[in-house]
């Protein structure tokens, strides 16, 4: 396997949070120096192919996989059309669990969706109802990420606690699904008679 390849694989699956350069040395088991020297290249071969809209930056120790400035105008219109506007399952999901446990880093949501996050979470940053809140304090200083004003204005929320009581909710379905149940149960009686 092209370690070129690998190294594009591990930064579009990080997505807008990167990777350090010591995890990707560790991932691919190979010396930093080497890895460094291979993102030096994957980085030129970016920016030299006209083809080509990505590019890598250096933020701090991380490196992320992004889109050349001069396509800025273009993501802009995108975030802006009407066919954008609608949110996909993943990101109402993983917007929901923000809302109700902020601040919370992208590891958090994986875990409690059980599935991986970070296009969703690039979505709905990129829609601005999401924004990173601060880091995590130890070993890979993940971003924490929490709901925003446009969220708030979006949802016509004044504050946090305006959102649906969860434990309502859950109430709600409990008595829904019993509805349901005896529903089947008489439909059942009927069918059997």
């Amino acid at each position: 396997m092209n370690q070129l390849s690998q190294i594009e694989a591990l930064l579009f699956v990080v997505g807008e949070e990167g990777i350090e350069l010591e995890e990707m040395a560790y991932t691919l088991e190979r010396a930093t120096a080497e890895i460094y020297q291979s993102l030096t290249t994957l980085r030129e071969k970016y920016e030299n192919d006209a083809s080509s809209a990505f590019t890598i930056l250096e933020v701090g120790n991380r490196f992320v996989l992004t889109t050349k400035k001069h396509f800025a105008p273009l993501l802009k219109e995108f975030a802006r059309s009407p066919l954008a506007n609608r949110l996909s399952q993943a990101a109402l999901e993983t917007l929901s669990i923000i809302a109700y446990k902020q601040p919370i880093t992208r590891g958090e949501i994986d875990e409690l969706r059980g599935v991986q996050s970070s296009g969703a979470v690039q979505t709905l940053a990129a829609r601005q109802l999401i924004e990173e809140k601060g880091r995590v304090e130890g070993p890979g200083r993940a971003i924490l990420y929490g709901t925003t004003a446009y969220f708030m204005d979006y949802f016509g929320l004044k504050d946090l606690t305006e959102l649906p009581d969860v434990q309502q909710m859950e109430t709600d379905l409990t008595d829904d699904e019993e509805t349901l149940d005896l529903f089947y149960d008489r439909f059942k009686e009927k069918d059997e008679s």
